[in-house]
């Protein structure tokens, strides 16, 4: 995979965390707890657990980056549809200009698993397998093992230290005209669609 294949990366958030995200930015796990910041986590404990013993090449804890998916129809976005509701959600779609940034880290699936490669970016995106990780389904119901390691690899993320600015963030994703209506107030200065597909409806 290289920059031609990507127009866009994807944060999944809740709605609600629009107005901290455009003011603060993107936050890892751990600047959000430094500066207080309030927000509706959607993640789930365990796996939350899991990456916060994730130290990525270079000494930095997973939790000091702020993530971003390749793609954000994915395995994680089925999880959390499955515990919010589709008008709660929201994608962001921040430019992928960010790979350029320092210290920036493409995670090759998911970046607490345990078959986890990590490079640099941007020239890390060389090892991301686009037709897996854009695949429609990473279900292989012949083969369970298959299926946890393409489940992992259509997760693939990009980690940004720290925090990506609100300025990268070019494009809202929702699943309805009435999340469209409410995200369209909170943040009345960027384009808001209609994705229903992303949140797999």
């Amino acid at each position: 995979m290289n920059l031609t294949n990507l127009s866009e990366l994807h944060n999944i958030q809740h709605i609600v965390n629009i107005p901290s995200i455009f003011n603060n930015g993107i936050l890892s796990h751990n600047q959000a707890k430094k500066l207080k910041i309030k927000s509706k986590d959607i993640s789930d404990v365990e796996p939350q657990d899991k990456r916060s013993r994730v130290v990525v090449p270079g000494g930095r804890r997973l939790h000091d980056y702020a993530n971003l998916y390749i793609n954000g129809r994915n395995k994680m976005m089925y999880k959390v549809t499955c515990k919010y509701s589709h008008s709660e959600l929201c994608v962001l779609c921040v430019n992928p200009s960010v790979l350029d940034l320092r210290g920036v880290v493409i995670a090759d699936c998911n970046a607490s698993s345990d078959y986890v490669r990590f490079y640099p970016s941007p020239e890390g995106l060389s090892h991301i397998d686009f037709d897996l990780v854009f695949a429609r389904s990473w279900k292989h119901p012949d083969n369970i093992i298959e299926e946890w390691r393409h489940g992992a690899i259509i997760c693939a993320e990009v980690l940004v230290p720290d925090k990506i600015d609100s300025g990268f963030i070019e494009k809202i994703y929702v699943s309805s005209k009435e999340s469209l209506r409410t995200v369209q107030k909170l943040a009345p200065d960027i384009p808001v669609d209609i994705n229903s597909d992303i949140f797999f409806l």
